[in-house]
């Protein structure tokens, strides 16, 4: 019979990293079995498992990224006026940034969007209100 319960020993290398100079990697290698998924409709379980033997996953990659100038760096475009992109001075103002697109709701949308997620009902109280107002 199969032992129930008590210490079991962590696979590798470490159950919990320690702290600074003793910390150690707690992912064991940097790869990711493949696992079965149950509970998907007929057929599609062993197609999930076999797509992930087929391409091995990666473990999780960090993305490289490049690093953004310093302040301190000189200019990339020394012939740009300083006061480029803002309507004062020399160069372009915002005309040149194009037109940027809205994404600022108004305080009637955020009430409408709160109503779901607020079981008090408040949310909703306020949002009626505000209609009623025209806002």
């Amino acid at each position: 019979m199969a032992q129930q319960g008590g210490y079991r020993k962590p696979n590798n290398p470490a159950p919990v990293s320690g702290p600074g100079a003793l910390s150690q990697r707690t992912d064991g290698n940097a790869t990711q079995s493949a696992t079965y998924m149950a509970g998907l409709p007929y057929g599609q379980g062993q197609q999930n498992y076999d797509n992930q033997v087929a391409a091995p996953m990666a473990g999780n990659p960090v993305p490289k990224m490049e690093m953004p100038t310093p302040l301190t760096a000189p200019t990339t475009l020394p012939s740009e006026p300083i006061t480029a992109g803002i309507d004062r001075g020399a160069g372009p103002g915002l005309e040149a940034m194009g037109t940027l697109p809205n994404n600022a709701f108004t305080i009637t949308e955020v009430f409408r969007n709160l109503i779901a997620y607020d079981p008090s009902g408040d949310a909703e109280l306020i949002y009626r209100q505000l209609v009623d107002e025209g806002y």
